[in-house]
């Protein structure tokens, strides 16, 4: 029971200084990024949603966290998709009913491992599948495309952009 227990306190961890100009990098990604599916949203494809929260989790991961396992491509898309299609899977099936977001959640996190495309704000788009309200819910079937596969390819492409300017960045690191 003491080792169960002593893992539970963790290690001291000594942090570095933040490297200003990899923060600044990260902030002109999440900037370029977000803005370009504001923009579009507001201009664009006005009379559609394209706009959701799983995006800041992802802002994070490819602009702050660009060598992330999860930041990679193959994970932001297969990842969102496959996640938003099982939210859609268990509204239509259960409502938005505690059970359906259980389902939606544990699925995507299921369907994500199973395809080696964990992307941690997949398992939220599936949840806002369930729960995001009327506007998301009646989208329906479309909401896997748009916003969450339009809204991660946009991103994708900037974060390709903004990543590999940087000298110290490279992004991606695999497709």
């Amino acid at each position: 029971m003491k080792t169960y227990l002593g893992k539970m306190r963790g290690e001291r961890l000594q942090r570095e200084t933040p490297d200003l100009g990899d923060a600044l990098w990260s902030w002109l990604g999440a900037v370029v990024g977000m803005g370009a599916i504001c923009w579009l949203s507001a201009h664009w494809l006005s009379q559609h949603l394209l706009i959701v929260a799983s995006f800041g989790a992802t802002s994070v991961l490819l602009y702050a966290a660009p060598e992330s396992p999860f930041a990679q491509p193959r994970n932001v898309l297969l990842g969102s998709l496959l996640s938003a299609v099982a939210g859609v899977a268990c509204f239509q099936l259960l409502g938005a009913t505690p059970l359906a977001v259980t389902l939606a959640v544990s699925l995507s996190i299921l369907l994500m491992q199973l395809t080696h495309s964990v992307h941690p704000p997949g398992a939220a788009a599936a949840l806002v599948a369930v729960i995001g309200g009327p506007e998301i819910t009646g989208l329906g079937w479309w909401y896997p495309l748009m916003p969450i596969g339009i809204g991660c390819a946009i991103m994708l492409v900037v974060a390709v952009l903004v990543n590999n300017l940087a000298r110290h960045r490279r992004y991606p690191l695999h497709w």
